[in-house]
């Protein structure tokens, strides 16, 4: 038997291209045709083309079969072949459709790399990019309205009535959101769907009453939930860990994927405001909530399990001991990286608010300006958020005090450039910093809180801890509202306010506080009655 070279293969010689084709016998009297030798042997040709939609055959039994990646994505973009008519147009329209596939592939493989699929990781990537989606059309659509025109310098008690309204309820509120969450054991996802639900009811009042008093209410309403479905994303990101990766590498996945989102819904949203106005946007945001519910359901059912979890106490009671503990205290470093994120919260709270009003009432009259002013701010934010999470992604944190000294070091050299040379530039440098050392302080946060708390209570930190920074972004937000629109008079307080926060941090690693201890009432003596 021939040996053959391989499946689907004729044996060696058995080629019908490279069979010499039969001469035809010259001619009785041909003169001259004996002096030229045979024919020169040709190249075979080529075989034609198989069809697009059919695979070729593979040279090894087995290999390329329907398993390998690489040969489905090639199968899956030759089901959309060139067009038979070659125009302009319809090549482009090719090439798009092309480049959207690929892309659409290339993220889902990136939301579902190192089984985030599997655990449910990738299910609460997609609604947390839905909830910072919401977040980017929702300022959007209120950037030309009253919402911030009530700052202006015009009226004073318009200021005070947008702080009332819009930024002080936070105070109220998320002391008791942050425990009442904690205490939820069970129907978490069902709570994250309300909350977005929530916010797509309000984001329907807003356009329909987007020229009213109606606004204020509406966005405090979707604001707060939006804040508490931060607190519940918080608490479940534990119980959808991959065993393959760190909840460090999680947390930072999950934010660039959200600013990602941002980024896109918000210049789409940008086009629907020029094209419908400040209403379609908000019309926007209500689709954007609507199906951020049907994700939020999409979570596995298996954060809901909390079996043997044990709830944290934020701040230890000095001198008081709880036997037996029935809440796991924070340790030194926790409480320090919390203090270290709750002063660069403070900043960026006011860099969002602040800015906003010091650049309309500088370009009073120039939206166009007003847009470019803030888009440079936004920007420069937005690049420090990526930046951060790059960083902190590949940090081992072997030291974690030393790097949140040296952020709020950072921070705070930034803020006091601000302060003596004002202007845009330097502000913009501001919110660049701020947002990098605010991204590579929460990431810290979340190394310490997983190395030093054990996993029964880290859902619970998380929640707290998500808690106090949102309070700390509320105060930067109230401090940016109150202050008049002046760069320097602006950054000189704020300047003050992350200097103490410094002081703080400093003094807690080192075991001392600049805030009063709480002491244990004394006991009476016995056979003595207290009075």
């Amino acid at each position: 038997m021939d040996p053959v070279t391989g499946p689907f293969r004729r044996p060696p010689g058995d080629d019908p291209r490279r069979r010499t084709p039969p001469r035809t016998p010259p001619p009785d009297g041909d003169p001259g045709h004996g002096a030229y030798g045979p024919p020169p042997r040709r190249r075979p040709g080529r075989l034609p083309p198989t069809a697009r939609h059919t695979r070729p055959y593979p040279e090894d039994p087995g290999a390329g079969g329907a398993g390998t990646g690489d040969t489905d994505v090639d199968a899956r973009e030759d089901d959309d072949p060139a067009p038979s008519k070659i125009t302009v147009t319809r090549v482009a329209a090719w090439r798009a459709r092309r480049l959207t596939r690929r892309g659409a592939q290339a993220f889902h493989r990136a939301a579902s790399a190192d089984g985030a699929d599997r655990s449910g990781l990738t299910a609460l990537t997609y609604a947390w990019m839905a909830n910072y989606a919401s977040d980017a059309t929702l300022a959007v659509a209120l950037a030309n309205t009253l919402f911030f025109s009530a700052a202006s310098a015009e009226s004073k008690s318009r200021v005070a009535l947008y702080l009332l309204i819009t930024v002080a309820p936070f105070a109220l509120v998320a002391p008791v959101i942050g425990p009442l969450l904690d205490r939820l054991q069970q129907g978490r996802r069902a709570a994250m769907a309300v909350s977005t639900a929530g916010q797509g009811a309000l984001a329907v009042v807003l356009a329909l009453y987007m020229d009213t008093w109606a606004l204020y209410p509406a966005a405090l309403g979707i604001m707060v939930l939006s804040k508490s479905f931060g607190v519940l994303k918080a608490a479940v990101t534990p119980r959808v860990l991959p065993p393959g990766i760190t909840l460090v590498t999680t947390n930072s996945r999950l934010t660039v994927f959200g600013l990602v989102a941002s980024g896109v819904a918000g210049g789409v949203a940008a086009g629907v405001a020029w094209l419908f106005g400040s209403p379609g946007a908000a019309w926007l945001t209500a689709a954007i909530c609507l199906a951020a519910v049907w994700l939020c359901l999409r979570i596995p059912a298996w954060v809901e399990v909390t079996e043997g979890e044990v709830p944290t106490r934020i701040l230890p009671v000095p001198g008081i001991e709880e036997a037996p503990p029935k809440r796991s205290p924070l340790t030194r470093d926790v409480v320090t990286a919390l203090w270290a994120n709750g002063t660069i919260r403070s900043l960026t709270g006011f860099l969002m608010l602040f800015a906003a009003f010091v650049v309309k009432n500088e370009t009073e009259g120039a939206p166009g300006d007003q847009l470019v002013l803030l888009g440079v701010v936004g920007a420069a934010a937005g690049a420090g958020g990526f930046l951060g999470n790059f960083v902190g992604a590949r940090q081992r944190f072997g030291r974690p005090r030393v790097l949140m000294v040296v952020c709020l070091l950072l921070a705070l050299v930034a803020v006091v450039l601000a302060a003596v040379v004002t202007g845009l530039v330097t502000a913009a440098v501001a919110a660049l910093v701020a947002a990098t050392t605010s991204a590579l302080l929460k990431v810290c946060l979340d190394a310490v809180v997983q190395r030093d708390l054990p996993e029964a209570g880290r859902a619970s930190a998380f929640g707290r801890s998500e808690t106090i920074l949102q309070l700390s972004w509320v105060f930067g937000g109230a401090l940016g509202v109150l202050l008049p629109p002046t760069w320097w008079i602006g950054f000189t307080v704020i300047g003050a306010v992350v200097a103490l926060g410094t002081v703080q941090t400093v003094l807690i690693t080192r075991g001392s506080s600049m805030l009063p201890r709480r002491r244990r009432a004394p006991e009476p003596e016995p056979g003595r009655a207290r009075r």
